[in-house]
Parts: C-alpha cells; sequence; structure tokens
C-alpha cells in the first residue's frame, strides 16, 4: 500500500464534514473520488497533500513515497517564474539533480565525494528522463491547446483555466507515486481530454482523481464515495459502481426502513409503559414499568440522533428494481435539484437559429463555412477543439458586436426566450449574496421576483438556509454551477444555450439535468465535451474548422 487513510472526525467549526473516512490506496492504482457538491472532496485532498492537517485521524504513507497534487492557490509563485520553470520545479528531484550537473563541474575539482555525487545526478536525470523533459512538456502544452509561447510566460499571468491544465501537465510529468488530482477535465477539450485519459489509463504511479467525468470514471479501478460523513468504496469503473451502488443502497433502506419501525415501536411501549406505571398500586410493579420506560426512551433517543443516509440510485438502475425497493426508494431518496423546463407538446417547429454559410472570428476567420436550422424541439452541438470558435459562435449569436462577420448568414429569432448556462458566473453578480443575486439577475431581465420566490429557488437547487447569505464568490464550484442553472431558467426559455454545463455538477445532479433536458420542449444549441452527456442529447453535430 502507497497509503492508508483514516480521518475519524474533521470540522469546520461547528460542522462537522467527516467522522469516518477510511481507505487506502495500491500502488499504480486508478480511484475515482465522488460524492454531491460540498461534501469535503477538496478538503479531503488538502489533507493527503499535507496542507490541511486540522483533523482526527491519521495518513499513514509508505516510507520513501513521493506525492504531488494539482494546487489551488499559487501566492507563493514568484512573479518573473515562467511557466516551463513552474513545471520543472514542480517534478521531484528535477530542481536538485539540475542544480548539482549544473554547479557541481566548477566546484568539485578533486573532491570524490563530490564527484561520486555528480555522477550519480547524471545517471539519475537521465534514468527520470529530464535530459528530454522540456520538449515533452511544451509537446503537452501543444496538445492541451496552450498558446505556443507559453512555456516562456510569467506563470502568474495565465487565466485561471490556463494554471489548471498547467498543473496536469506538471502531474503528468511528475513520475511520483502518488497523484491527486482534482478535476482535471474541466477546461479541456476532447482531444486534450482524451490524451489525459489515456495517460491515466497507462500511468505508472496511482492516481487518486476527484472527479464527475464519467468518461474519466469509466477508466478508473475503484471509486471511493464520500456520504453522510464517511466513505464507500466500490470495485471497478462507473458503469460497476452504478450496479454496486444500487445494490448497497437497497440494503441500507432496508436497514433504515427498520430503524424507523424501531422508532415508532419505541415511541408506543414509552406511552404504554407510562400509563401501566400510573395505574399501578404496587411498588415493584411501579419500579418495574418505570425501568421499562426509561430504557425505552433511551434507546429512543440514541435513535433518533442518527442521521438520515443520503440514497441515491441512478434512474436507469431504478427502473430495474423490484416493486418493494423501487416503492422504498421513492420515500427516502435524497432530495436532488428541482430543474423545471418546458416539457409540454405545443412545439411550433419555427426556426429559432439560423446560420447560412457563415464565417465568423476577430482579425482572422476561426471557422467557416457553417450552416445551421436549429428550430423548437431539437438540439444541436457545437464541437470543436479549444479555440476553434465554439464560444465565438455563441457570442455572436447573443449580439457582441466586437466579432467580425466576414460572410454569411447568423439570426436569431427576435421574439424567443433564451437562457444562457456560462462556465464563469457573471462578475456583476460576484461580491452579491446568494438571495441578493438571484434578486439582482431576476430584476435586470425585468421579471417578478419576491423573498418566497428566492426562498423556493434555493430550496429547489439544494441550497442550505444559510448558503443566501453566502458572498456568491465564496461558493463551491458546484453551488456556482446551480446559480448558473437558477439564471439559465429565470425566463422560462423557448431556447437554451449550454456551455460545458456538467462541468462542476455531481452526479445526481447532472442525471437531473439529462432528464430535464430529455422532455424539453424547446431548442437546445450545446457545446460539452461529456460523452455520455452527448450520448443523451444527441442530435446534429455542426464542427467548427477553417
Amino acid at each position: 500500500m502507497i497509503v492508508d487513510v483514516h480521518i475519524t472526525e474533521k470540522s469546520f467549526g461547528a460542522k462537522l464534514l467527516m467522522q469516518n473516512v477510511k481507505f487506502s490506496v495500491g500502488n499504480g492504482e486508478k480511484i475515482g473520488v465522488i460524492g454531491r457538491n460540498g461534501i469535503g472532496k477538496s478538503t479531503l485532498f488538502n489533507i493527503l497533500a499535507e496542507t490541511d492537517t486540522d483533523f482526527t485521524g491519521d495518513i499513514i504513507y509508505q516510507r520513501g513515497v513521493v506525492a504531488v497534487a494539482t494546487r489551488q492557490e499559487y501566492h507563493d509563485v514568484h512573479e518573473k517564474t515562467t511557466v516551463l520553470e513552474y513545471v520543472l520545479h514542480g517534478l521531484p528531484e528535477y530542481s536538485e539533480l539540475s542544480h548539482i550537473i549544473r554547479t557541481y563541474p566548477d566546484t568539485m575539482g578533486d573532491d570524490l565525494r563530490k564527484i561520486n555525487r555528480y555522477t550519480d545526478a547524471l545517471q539519475r536525470f537521465d534514468d527520470k528522463g529530464f535530459y528530454q523533459v522540456e520538449e515533452q512538456i511544451e509537446r503537452e502544452f501543444k496538445t492541451f491547446q496552450l498558446p505556443a509561447d507559453i512555456a516562456h510566460r510569467p506563470f502568474v499571468s495565465l487565466s485561471g483555466g490556463q494554471k489548471r491544465l498547467v498543473e496536469i501537465v506538471k502531474i503528468m510529468h511528475s513520475q511520483a507515486h502518488l497523484a491527486l488530482i482534482d478535476e482535471p477535465t474541466n477546461h479541456m477539450d476532447y482531444v486534450a481530454k482524451d490524451q489525459f485519459i489515456d495517460w491515466l489509463k497507462h500511468a505508472r504511479e496511482a492516481v487518486l482523481v476527484i472527479t464527475h467525468d464519467r468518461d474519466v470514471l469509466r477508466e478508473v479501478d475503484r471509486i471511493v464515495e464520500l456520504k453522510d460523513g464517511g466513505s464507500q468504496t466500490y470495485k471497478g469503473n462507473y458503469d460497476a459502481y452504478l450496479k454496486q451502488n444500487a445494490l448497497t443502497t437497497g440494503t441500507q433502506m432496508n436497514d433504515f426502513e427498520m430503524v424507523e419501525r424501531r422508532i415508532e415501536n419505541l415511541k408506543e411501549k414509552v406511552i404504554t409503559y407510562q400509563r401501566l406505571k400510573e395505574k399501578s398500586r404496587n411498588p415493584g410493579t411501579i419500579q418495574r414499568f418505570k425501568r421499562l420506560e426509561e430504557r425505552s426512551r433511551k434507546e429512543l433517543a440514541e435513535l433518533n440522533t442518527r442521521e438520515k443516509p443520503t440514497f441515491w440510485i441512478d434512474k436507469e438502475s431504478v427502473s430495474d428494481l423490484n416493486y418493494k425497493t423501487a416503492a422504498q426508494y421513492e420515500k427516502f431518496k435524497a432530495r436532488n435539484v428541482r430543474i423545471k423546463l418546458r416539457d409540454n407538446e405545443s412545439r411550433s417547429k419555427h426556426v429559432l437559429v439560423s446560420a447560412r454559410n457563415l464565417r465568423l472570428g476577430y482579425e482572422a476567420p476561426l471557422f467557416e463555412g457553417i450552416d445551421i436550422d436549429l428550430r423548437e424541439g431539437e438540439a444541436i452541438e457545437i464541437r470543436g477543439r479549444n479555440g476553434a470558435g465554439k464560444t465565438t459562435l455563441i457570442k455572436a449569436l447573443l449580439g457582441d458586436e466586437s466579432i467580425t462577420r466576414f460572410s454569411g448568414e447568423l439570426t436569431l429569432d427576435t421574439g424567443v426566450r433564451y437562457g444562457v448556462y456560462e462556465q464563469e458566473v457573471s462578475p456583476v453578480y460576484f461580491d452579491l449574496a446568494l438571495e441578493d443575486a438571484i434578486e439582482r439577475l431576476y430584476l435586470d431581465r425585468q421579471l417578478p421576483i419576491s423573498v418566497t420566490k428566492i426562498r423556493g429557488l434555493l430550496h429547489d437547487y439544494l441550497f442550505d438556509e444559510g448558503d443566501g447569505k453566502i458572498p456568491l464568490k465564496l461558493l463551491s464550484g458546484g453551488q456556482k454551477a446551480r446559480f448558473q442553472l437558477i439564471a439559465m431558467l429565470a425566463n422560462d426559455p423557448q431556447l437554451l444555450i449550454l456551455d460545458e454545463p456538467t462541468n462542476h455538477l455531481d452526479l445526481p445532479s447532472i442525471e437531473e439535468l439529462e432528464t430535464a433536458l430529455a422532455r424539453y420542449s424547446g431548442a437546445i444549441l450545446y457545446v460539452s465535451h461529456d460523452g455520455y452527456f452527448r450520448e443523451k442529447l444527441q442530435g446534429v453535430v455542426v464542427e467548427l474548422k477553417v
């Protein structure tokens, strides 16, 4: 084993986040870490990376194990450090070995100890493949569609998405024993994503990856799910997880139902013993019923302190459940987001989006020869590599005048109500508390809004009572994604424009979104590199190329 993990308690103030997380990682093992948004996945990685030591439990690494992790903060990176320097210095041993190779020839003279160390460093540098590493790293930058000169730019000048891709390149070349990777594919196009998945499948190091990207989860050896403060381990990939989860959830619901029955039974016993005690005249009998009542009350109090487990089964597996288990699941299933979309059958079938021989770009065209006819009830996928112009096409459709139309036509029905799902929250709302941001987005669109409506939206999209007061910028990626869904659907749109909508949503929320979109009567124009999502939505593929 590379590492044994046992976290007995991790809290934030009065909130208990984890109380029994336990699993281990073996040599070369690929493990996916999943769980509902806000359950503590990133906190777990901070603990494993030893940047968070405020917990109770043990993280025991095998002697000599080197672990690397994708970073979230870069405050300590010098402003002059180039991207290539950042990646190289993040490789275990590179800095030390390169320093010896670079400086020892001028200082070692006849010092046999230094000569031996220099010779060993040369051999180790060669064994690690460091002589070719700069070329390999720059090749990976190109695969991930990063700018040609990015290797020599200051690292601090990069965008957030670019930094995350550079982090992945660093991990891929680290040759560590264990790689901790948080949401690696969120900013990748389909070519870069395939490259990452190919690396994952063949990497010698063990990999622990936080992801809800089902294409990635399909390639792992095990899945660790964080749920209800603890962890559950499932052998196999995502498809195996779905089957095992249905079985274990069925067992857990049986156990929970037995507890519920025991609670009702104990309530009746308490009342019965209390009445018998009051009716009795014999002191010994009174004491006996008093003891029975106290014993029942104590057990009842203990059972009432137990939290209701989170029960979730994917819809396909639910359809295969027997009648009894299906009825249990309907009764006990966890609350999920409630996405309300137009699902009536009154589709006019008139064209909402039209393009003819379209050629768009800025100083030069990004793509050409694009034809689109999108009607209500239809879906079109816009496909292309990062930088091919997918976002540019969407912006042009919505009236961005900075984009040059070199030739062709692009039309959006002037009367159509549309909703846009964007990957980034608008800066207009970023500093507002969540409930104020919801009110602002409705008022900005001249839509009616009330305190009752805001509370209903917070409930429908799984926000806790106190979340409404939290500034939007402090919410998790998953919470911001749910705010983006609220913004997209505010005006009951006839056309949905989706830009990578599954990136930050957890698995139950993704499934609910897919189910709602399948019923949706309007038109959908979408960009996604999620293979499962594309298979569910399907539609005509429009590929952007010059």
